[in-house]
C-alpha cells in the first residue's frame, strides 16, 4: 500500500518522465485486458463441469458462452465507448474493471443455467469497459509510428490470459472444482482497479503544468474535443471503405475463431481422453507461445519495416490469416493429439500477428473524438457475429453431427469452421487496396 500510495504521489506532482509514465500506462492496461479475458479463456476449460453439475446440453453451453454474453458486451460497449469519447476513461476503466471482477467472483454461486446467464451478462457489461477507452487512451500517448507496437504489446494481454485461464484455471478445476477456480480468478481484478484509479491519469482533466507534462504535444495544444453525434459518427465510418472491410475481417475472424477456441479444451477432453489440467496446460504452451510471439513480432516488424505503412501492413496481415486457417484446418484432421496442438501452436502465433497493426491502423484511420465509439463499433459487429453466433454454431453443430459421428463429432464441427479464416483474408487484402486512399482523405 505505501508503494501505491507513493507511485500516486509521484505522478501527481509530476515526477515521473512523460516516457516512463506512457510505459507504466502500457503495462497496466495491458494487466488489466489479461485478467478481463481470462474468465471467458477459464469457461472453455470448465464447461465439461459446467454440463455434468448443471446436466446441460451442447447447444446451451454454445448460449452460455457464446451469445448471452456477447449481446450485452457488445451493446453496451456503445454507450460506454460514447461516454470515454468525451469524459475521463481512468474512472470508466476503473469502475467497469470492479464491475466484472465481482460479477466473476459471483459465477461461482450460480445453482442453475439461468442464473449462471444473468451472472455472465452482469460481467459482459463490466468488461464492455475495457478495450475501447483503453485504446482511446493509449492514442493519446503514441505516435501513429508506435501505435503498432503499443497495440501489440496491449494485445499480449489477451495472449497471456490463455496462459493464466488454460493453464491456471485447468489447475484450479481439478483442486477445487469451478465454482472456485471462479472465485479465485476474479481477486486480482480489485487489485487492477486500484491501482488504475489512484495511478492513471486523465490527459482531459489535466489542468496544472506539472500534470500536464504527461499529455502529448498533440493532446496539451489542442482545443477540447466537442464529440461528434452517434449518426455522424456513424456517417464517417460508413465512408471509409477500409474501415468497412476491417469490420468485416474481424467478424469473420470472432466468428470462426470464437468458435473453435471454446470448444477446444472440450475436444481434447472428449476425443483423447485429456483431463482439465492436462489440456489446460497444453493449450497455455501452444496460446502463450504463439499467442506472445506472434502478438509482439506482429507489432514490432509493423512499427521497424513499415512504419507510417498501413498498405503493406494489412497486406501482411492477410498472408498471416490465410496460413492461420491452413493450419486450423490440418489441426483436427491429425489422429495424434500432440500433431493437433503444435499446429494450433503454429495458427496462434500467425493469427496474433495481426493484433497490433490491425487496431492501429482503425485508430489512424479515424478522427480522436471518434476513437473509442469506432473501436466499440467494431466490436458490438465482431462480437454480436463471433463471439455470440461462434460458439453457438459450433455447439448446434456437434449435437446435429452426433449421431452419426458420436464422440468425434465435435472434431468434425471445428473441422467445418477452418475454411472461414480465407474469407478473413480477403477482407484484409482487399481493405490494403483502400487504406491509403482513405488515410489521405482524412488527412493522417
Amino acid at each position: 500500500m505505501q508503494e501505491l500510495v507513493a507511485s500516486t504521489r509521484r505522478i501527481e506532482h509530476g515526477l515521473m518522465r512523460p516516457a516512463v509514465y506512457k510505459q507504466y500506462l502500457l503495462v497496466l492496461l495491458t494487466a488489466i485486458l489479461l485478467f478481463n479475458y481470462i474468465d471467458r479463456v477459464a469457461l472453455g476449460v470448465v464447461l465439461v463441469n459446467i454440463k455434468s453439475e448443471l446436466d446441460l446440453t451442447d447447444t446451451q453451453l454454445g448460449l452460455l458462452s457464446g451469445i448471452a454474453f456477447a449481446l450485452f458486451y457488445s451493446v453496451m460497449g456503445i454507450p460506454i465507448a460514447r461516454w470515454a469519447d468525451r469524459g475521463d476513461r481512468v474512472v470508466i476503466i476503473s469502475l467497469t474493471t470492479a464491475l466484472w471482477s465481482v460479477a466473476v467472483a459471483a459465477c461461482g454461486f450460480a445453482g442453475s443455467f439461468m442464473q449462471l446467464m444473468l451472472v455472465r451478462v452482469a460481467v459482459a457489461v463490466g468488461e464492455a469497459g475495457c478495450i475501447p477507452p483503453a485504446f482511446s487512451l493509449m492514442a493519446d500517448y503514441f505516435t501513429r509510428a508506435e501505435r503498432p507496437r503499443a497495440g501489440a504489446i496491449y494485445a499480449m494481454g489477451g495472449a497471456l490470459s490463455f496462459v493464466a485461464g488454460f493453464f491456471v484455471a485447468g489447475k484450479l478445476n481439478e483442486l477445487y472444482g469451478w465454482r472456485t477456480t471462479y472465485m479465485l480468478l476474479a481477486s486480482p481484478g480489485l487489485v487492477l482497479t486500484a491501482l488504475a484509479w489512484f495511478t492513471l491519469q486523465e490527459p482531459r482533466r489535466v489542468h496544472s503544468t506539472k500534470q500536464r507534462l504527461l499529455a502529448t504535444e498533440a493532446e496539451r495544444t489542442s482545443p477540447r474535443l466537442v464529440q461528434p453525434s452517434l449518426k455522424e459518427v456513424g456517417a464517417t465510418l460508413w465512408a471509409s471503405s477500409t474501415f468497412c472491410r476491417l469490420v468485416l475481417c474481424l467478424s469473420v475472424l470472432y466468428f470462426f475463431g470464437y468458435g473453435i477456441l471454446q470448444w477446444q479444451p472440450t475436444f481434447f477432453i472428449r476425443s483423447y481422453g485429456f483431463t482439465s489440467g492436462q489440456v489446460g496446460m497444453w493449450l497455455a504452451v501452444t496460446y502463450g507461445l504463439g499467442g506472445l510471439a506472434g502478438t509482439y513480432l506482429g507489432g514490432e516488424w509493423a512499427s521497424r519495416y513499415a512504419a507510417d505503412n498501413e498498405r503493406l501492413q494489412l497486406r501482411a496481415m492477410a498472408i498471416a490469416i490465410a496460413l492461420s486457417g491452413v493450419a486450423a484446418i490440418l489441426a483436427y484432421l491429425s489422429p495424434n493429439p500432440y500433431w493437433a496442438f503444435a499446429l494450433i501452436g503454429f495458427y496462434v502465433f500467425a493469427i496474433y500477428m495481426i493484433n497490433g497493426p490491425l487496431i492501429a491502423t482503425i485508430q489512424t484511420l479515424v478522427p480522436a473524438s471518434m476513437r473509442a465509439v469506432s473501436i466499440a463499433l467494431v466490436y458490438l459487429v465482431a462480437n454480436l457475429i463471433g463471439m455470440g453466433f461462434g460458439p453457438l454454431a459450433a455447439g448446434a453443430l456437434s449435437d446435429y453431427l452426433r449421431p452419426w459421428a458420436g464422440e468425434e463429432s465435435l472434431r468434425y464441427a471445428l473441422l467445418a469452421l477452418g475454411p472461414g479464416y480465407f474469407l478473413g483474408a480477403w477482407s484484409a487484402w482487399k481493405a490494403s487496396g483502400t487504406v491509403e486512399r482513405d488515410l489521405g482523405a482524412r488527412g493522417s
